[in-house]
């Protein structure tokens, strides 16, 4: 781990990818934030499902004290917010991550719910870095099974006609 200053008044927290020691200091109860000033983020596996943590959004305390299993995405940055502005947005920008995991999970189809996620990251970060995320880290985040993440990612034009009626 590697302690910088980011504009000059917050502690970076660089992760090369030591997932037990996120998950500790998640668990631990203390509040960082997801830098918002890269392609980064981290998914949060809960006990039945998994939620993402994009740019901005606030990690840790009382969100994640519950959280068995962390998978940083990109060259996850976390940074300590300082003031009660910054921890208050943080911790609205964590809601609308979940809230846009929600409109997926909202559709009743799981080949669709799949192929949204999927999208998602596919527009934001790089296929290398989706490239490296488990099957079961999709699926958890919008309720299908590995196997369904597995199809698309294999062959996504055909299970894309498979599930039109």
């Amino acid at each position: 781990m590697k302690d910088e200053s980011l504009s000059g008044h917050q502690d970076l927290i660089e992760y090369p990818s030591n997932c037990r020691e996120i998950l500790a200091q998640l668990s631990s109860g203390q509040l960082l934030m997801v830098n918002s000033r890269r392609r980064n983020g981290l998914i949060i596996y809960k006990r039945f499902h998994a939620e993402f943590a994009g740019p901005g959004a606030a990690v840790g305390s009382f969100f994640d004290v519950d959280c068995q299993r962390v998978i940083p995405v990109g060259d996850l940055s976390l940074v300590h917010p300082e003031t009660q502005e910054e921890r208050q947005k943080a911790y609205l920008i964590r809601r609308q991550w979940i809230r846009l995991t929600q409109q997926f999970t909202d559709n009743p189809v799981p080949l669709q719910r799949a192929q949204m996620i999927l999208n998602q990251f596919e527009n934001y970060f790089s296929q290398d870095t989706i490239a490296q995320l488990p099957d079961e880290a999709f699926a958890l985040l919008v309720g299908v099974l590995p196997q369904t993440i597995r199809m698309l990612r294999r062959d996504p034009e055909g299970s894309q006609r498979q599930s039109k009626p």
